[in-house]
């Protein structure tokens, strides 16, 4: 069994989470990627779960909570007689810790925040993320109800409820809380969705109680205190030709499934799970979580578009086998090994037949590394570029090429490495005519496909999937508010348990986009600017502790350019440390650094001489330069993306290697360097 089990791997026809990868063998032995933590309304119950979500981070784990039980903010707190202040207050508290908390010393956890749609706070949870600088660290969602998509659908109110007494306290319009949270999706992606009577539709165990949150990603609901094994059958392994052409390998697809259902119910009793509370849950429900990658690269080698009636037939056909092989392996296993410890008060106990050691036994999860180390692409998500330029070691380039799109390159006569360059520039192949019409076809890309492409193809993963799926919707840059309302509802109508979107460019900083190479040149890694003869522009005078501060700031086509400063009676070392800065701001400005990244790394900055103003305590020179700039160009100001300020050096960016990161499978991931968010 162990050289079974290994040779799956070594093949790459199938890979557990990362956890298992990265923890097995050693002495941390911590293999399930998804936990989801009860919050309790009292401050006994908030820290205790944070305590425990640092614990799980520090395993390896991401974290899932629900907020939804915490009193809403200004409700009486009747041991102290004061006022509480909310979920999402101590959703900030929860993020600082994940800030501190890094996971075996390589990164920083992922969490997931969801709320109920009828808590009274929902409308502070659906702005929490707005300005981008909160809650960096976790992903929300809003909890849906049915009943709130009925509301939606009349234009009618629905109830806020307590969740202490679920005393009624007030009522909104669902339609215009509807259009809020969609706002706030197509400005920032967040927040998402998930439709909480829809998973809890499917709960396997229902008498244990109601789901109330998914993991990270959002792939995994979860009863509080419960953690899943996660892992994914490579499909890109399973085409074979027949004479005919191409065709899906199934026998040769059913071992795997087989071997992968019993790997992970072993990983369940291997685990050194962090605490004896979810050891209890993970053994009384033994919920595993098998999926799927390189659906993208099978599709390729079937020459079947990913947008289209065929490519839906193959998920479903795919996926169907799947989790009808992955229950019988599971029954199989229970006849040998006994059910799960709850199948008594679980749905199965009447059902003919379902007598199963695992309450659930598929997911669609993120497969961000396990894709990089398989070659393949990610889950169920289309391929993000055909070709592009991977950093590796310290300073060198490797043009990466999908092996298939290669293969199909060199055998009808049309590859070329100046060709690859090229694709590499745009990610895509729809606009280059030289490559043939039927190939350009098959060979399709993340935001070569309409969104509802991606919802329909989710949907159709997920009418057989236990679990639920994760995906992320790509919509480009110039889509509308009614574009992401039609995803939404197309969502809600076919029956998937969550939506996430990503519209391009809509985060702080832009996810992996490709632009022609002159428009990335100027927009990565800009020259700068050559400077006009004349400009005209204003003096500041600014007390600071080391005297008066003067600070010149021309304009041009006005946006700050430069910045002059300097400062009288202190000395020839902070007059030069003076002139440094401002040549410094200067050249980042005419770089195209936006004003609002300037001030963030200049303010607060402290010295030894910190003085008052009308304005506040100036802490230094940097200090006093950031007001300047900020009170002249940020206050009062709501800076769009897209004003002449927000257009500069777009690329959220990857903190392992800087280069910029897409977003899929609800998950922010760096294709040129292999780190995820997410695992």
């Amino acid at each position: 069994m162990e050289g079974i089990f290994h040779g799956m791997m070594t093949e790459f026809k199938f890979l557990p989470n990362s956890p298992t990868l990265m923890n097995a063998g050693r002495r941390l032995g911590q293999l399930a990627a998804c936990f989801v933590l009860p919050v309790e309304d009292s401050m006994e119950g908030i820290f205790e779960a944070l305590k425990n979500a640092a614990l799980i981070h520090k395993s390896g784990g991401g974290t899932g909570f629900s907020f939804s039980r915490l009193r809403p903010a200004n409700s009486r707190v009747g041991t102290t007689g004061g006022v509480a202040s909310g979920p999402v207050s101590f959703m900030k508290i929860f993020n600082t810790a994940t800030e501190q908390v890094k996971q075996g010393g390589t990164r920083r956890g992922a969490n997931m925040s969801i709320l109920r749609v009828d808590h009274p706070d929902i409308m502070e949870f659906i702005y929490c993320k707005k300005n981008n600088r909160e809650l960096n660290n976790f992903n929300i969602s809003v909890a849906v109800t049915d009943v709130f998509m009925e509301s939606v659908k009349n234009n009618t109110p629905y109830s806020l409820w307590d969740p202490r007494d679920k005393r009624k306290t007030g009522e909104l319009n669902a339609a215009e809380v509807y259009q809020a949270l969609l706002k706030q999706a197509w400005k920032n992606g967040d927040p998402g969705v998930i439709f909480l009577d829809r998973i809890n539709r499917d709960n396997p165990t229902p008498k244990l109680g109601e789901i109330e949150s998914t993991n990270p990603c959002g792939e995994q609901p979860l009863l509080p205190l419960e953690a899943c094994n996660l892992g994914s059958i490579n499909l890109a392994k399973f085409v074979t030709e027949n004479g005919e052409g191409p065709t899906i390998d199934y026998e040769g697809l059913k071992e795997p499934v087989w071997w992968a259902v019993r790997f992970l119910d072993d990983t369940i009793d291997v685990s050194k799970y962090p605490l004896p509370e979810i050891v209890k849950m993970v053994k009384r429900n033994r919920k595993i979580g098998l999926g799927v990658m390189g659906f993208s690269d099978m599709l390729y080698q079937l020459r079947v578009p990913y947008n289209g009636e065929r490519a839906l037939e193959i998920a479903e056909e795919v996926m169907s086998f799947i989790q009808t092989e992955s229950h019988k392996a599971s029954k199989d296993l229970a006849e040998e090994r006994g059910v799960f410890g709850s199948f008594e008060q679980s749905i199965f106990k009447d059902m003919e037949g379902c007598t199963y050691r695992n309450a659930t036994t598929t997911t669609i999860a993120p497969t961000g590394t396990l894709s990089i180390i398989a070659g393949c692409s990610s889950g169920i998500e289309p391929l993000f570029a055909l070709s592009f330029v991977r950093n590796v070691m310290d300073n060198d380039r490797l043009l990466e090429v999908n092996p298939y799109f290669e293969k199909v390159a060199k055998e009808r006569g049309f590859y070329s490495p100046e060709l690859m360059d090229t694709i590499a520039r745009s990610g895509s192949v729809k606009d280059i005519e030289e490559i043939p019409e039927d190939v350009r076809e098959v060979f399709v890309t993340a935001h070569d496909i309409a969104p509802e492409w991606h919802i329909r193809m989710q949907a159709a993963f997920q009418k057989y999937t236990d679990n639920a799926v994760s995906k992320t919707v790509n919509l480009p840059r110039d889509c509308t508010m009614d574009d992401v309302l039609k995803v939404y509802n197309l969502a809600y109508k076919l029956g998937c348990k969550g939506v996430t979107i990503y519209r391009d460019g809509s985060k702080e900083n832009q996810v992996l986009s490709f632009a022609d190479k002159e428009k990335r040149d100027d927009v990565f890694m800009r020259a700068a600017q050559n400077r006009p003869e004349t400009l005209g522009g204003l003096t500041t005078k600014m007390a600071t502790g080391y005297g008066n501060l003067y600070v010149t700031v021309t304009e041009y086509e006005g946006r700050p350019f430069e910045v002059f400063a300097t400062i009288g009676k202190s000395g020839r070392s902070t007059t030069a440390k003076t002139e440094a800065i401002g040549r410094l701001v200067s050249l980042a400005l005419r770089s195209g650094v936006r004003v609002d990244k300037i001030v963030e790394q200049l303010k607060g900055i402290g010295g030894e001489h910190p003085v008052f103003q009308k304005d506040g305590l100036v802490l230094s020179i940097p200090d006093a330069i950031s007001r300047v700039l900020e009170n002249g160009y940020l206050k009062d100001k709501p800076h769009q993306r897209g004003d002449r300020y927000e257009n500069s050096l777009l690329g959220e960016t990857c903190p392992e290697c800087g280069q910029t990161i897409s977003f899929e499978e609800g998950c922010m991931t760096c294709h040129f360097c292999g780190f995820t968010k997410c695992g």
